[in-house]
């Protein structure tokens, strides 16, 4: 039997016949290629992430090619004159080689460097993002789980990172993690041997980092970007609420030709911001600390902003120390920080499956809620938010007393008292402020909008003309859902028989009642309330 399909009009038709007869490439790209997506200035923030990534892969790739991550110690007699003749290690030796001595060298290390700086800030302002549109509720749970661990290996993989030119201000970081491992109680010794190979600072924690910051690290970062994408893809993306849009539907641009159109166009305008902030701000100047000495401190020792905030609980932190299991000394003042860490991030990546939880709710949400409409979780994210800022300023207490002239104790004192105050203080504002943005809204939706024109009435009051809201306008101010909290049912039901709630169902109930009750959510007009008001009986 003859195939109806006509002959391919040339050899690269021909080819492509031949591949997607093997492959399905057609049939995919076809299914695919014209997936909508909405568009908001918002969601860019992930796309920011996504090529300062792709950014960091092709400069690493690069610098990889002239880095030599090896301890070995080499006498510099390169081109930067003030170093001539100084004792080195060869990663230093040769991070100095690129920004000196290699065409090109200095400008791809800055890309780098600035574009990983980029990344990390991206990726929290992208997940803030997630978090105050609730945009992690079913079911895309478990992307907000893979956006946190990608957060949490790029912070650390950009430690990794900044620690490997071995230079004095590297390598106070590095016995700064030295610190931190010694002070986990019963192996914290055994992890130091581990990962240093002997004693601080040995022969082989430069190249191991090396291998972790450009292999493991990326590798699992790559997978878990992919898994990302793909669910991304797969689950639609959210939208914000306004005319035409559902929970059912997505109302934006084509991925071909549009959407693809404009993304190229952004990576090239991000790539080229990155590159102009490389050329004129200097970021990471090894060559101004010197070579890495055990005996020596760099003076104003800051790492990257995103580990700021753990240097910051060190910083703030009372030496605290016990000898506990006869005469073992554990330090309080490392292993506290040490702990307070990860709970710290932990606290923003549970609340999705603590809201979920509260509320029962196990329907799926493709619509990004505003802000002001979840009081609670808002409130949450600004004083998370307030924490992360005062503990950043903790770990550059020295910097902030001395370009100030301010003391570096009263600094940490007031660090001390701002970690358990400002985070409550910004709750009760924005707490308040939503309420206050909710009432708002509510007063647009049943008597409009003001429009400045003042109409005497007969009977000689003033009153202002209020226009009627557009229906698509309306819509949006209504189109939030608002949970009821959860009301627990009487101890002692209509027989006497006693039927006492347990722990868990009661913790949920309460905790349902901070989130949705009364003084946290503004009940937002019916269907009968505005239909009454626009009637006209008893309103202007």
């Amino acid at each position: 039997m003859t195939s109806s399909r006509s002959k391919p009009a040339n050899k690269a038709e021909a080819f492509a016949d031949w591949t997607d007869g093997r492959l399905g490439i057609y049939a995919l790209a076809k299914s695919n290629l014209r997936k909508i997506f909405p568009d908001h200035w918002s969601f860019m923030l992930g796309e920011i992430a996504l090529y300062t990534f792709v950014i960091i892969i092709l400069t690493g790739v690069w610098l990889t090619m002239f880095f030599q991550p090896s301890m070995a110690e080499v006498v510099y007699d390169g081109k930067y004159v003030p170093l001539k003749g100084i004792q080195m290690s060869l990663a230093y030796a040769s991070t100095v080689d690129i920004s000196f001595d290699i065409r090109g060298g200095l400008l791809m290390r800055q890309i780098h460097h600035w574009a990983a700086v980029v990344f990390i800030a991206s990726m929290l302002t992208h997940m803030m993002r997630v978090f105050f549109t609730g945009a992690f509720r079913k079911p895309r749970e478990i992307n907000w789980v893979f956006g946190a661990l990608l957060l949490f290996l790029g912070m650390f993989d950009g430690f990794m990172g900044y620690s490997l030119p071995d230079d004095l201000l590297s390598g106070t970081g590095i016995r700064f993690m030295e610190g931190a491992i010694l002070a986990i109680p019963i192996v914290g010794s055994y992890l130091q041997f581990f990962i240093f190979g002997g004693q601080f600072p040995g022969f082989v924690i430069i190249p191991r980092l090396f291998t972790v910051h450009v292999l493991l690290i990326p590798g699992i970062m790559v997978g878990l970007l992919a898994a990302h994408l793909i669910l991304v893809f797969y689950h639609k993306h959210t939208q914000f609420a306004g005319a035409g849009r559902t929970n059912d539907n997505v109302v934006g641009m084509p991925l071909m030709p549009v959407y693809m159109a404009k993304a190229g166009g952004f990576f090239f305008l991000v790539f080229g911001v990155i590159a102009f902030m490389s050329a004129i701000a200097t970021i990471n100047p090894i060559w101004a600390y010197g070579p890495y000495r055990p005996d020596q401190v760099s003076t104003d020792a800051q790492p990257d902003w995103y580990m700021g905030f753990s240097e910051g609980l060190i910083r703030v932190m009372p030496g605290w120390e016990i000898s506990v299991w006869g005469g073992h000394t554990l330090n309080l003042g490392v292993f506290i920080p040490l702990v307070v860490f990860p709970t710290v991030l932990l606290a923003i990546w549970c609340w999705p499956f603590l809201e979920a939880w509260v509320t029962g709710d196990r329907g799926e949400h493709h619509i990004a809620d505003r802000p002001r409409n979840h009081p609670v979780r808002t409130a949450f994210g600004v004083a998370w938010m307030g924490l992360y800022a005062i503990l950043l300023a903790g770990g550059g207490n020295d910097l902030l007393a001395t370009h100030f002239h301010l003391s570096i104790n009263a600094i940490t004192y007031a660090v001390r008292a701002g970690f358990f105050a400002v985070p409550v203080v910004l709750f009760v504002i924005t707490k308040r402020w939503c309420l206050g943005l909710q009432r708002r809204d509510k007063e647009k939706v049943l008597h409009g909008r003001e429009t400045g024109v003042i109409n005497r009435l007969q009977h000689g009051e003033y009153v202002e003309v209020h226009a009627p809201l557009p229906q698509g306008r309306l819509y949006t101010l209504t189109a939030h859902e608002q949970p009821e909290p959860i009301v627990l049912e009487p101890e002692v039901d209509e027989n006497g028989v006693v039927r006492r709630a347990g722990l868990w169902t009661r913790t949920r109930a309460k905790l349902s009642r901070g989130l949705y009750g009364e003084g946290s959510q503004i009940a937002k007009p019916t269907a009968e309330e505005h239909a009454e008001i626009s009637s006209g009986h008893g309103h202007h």
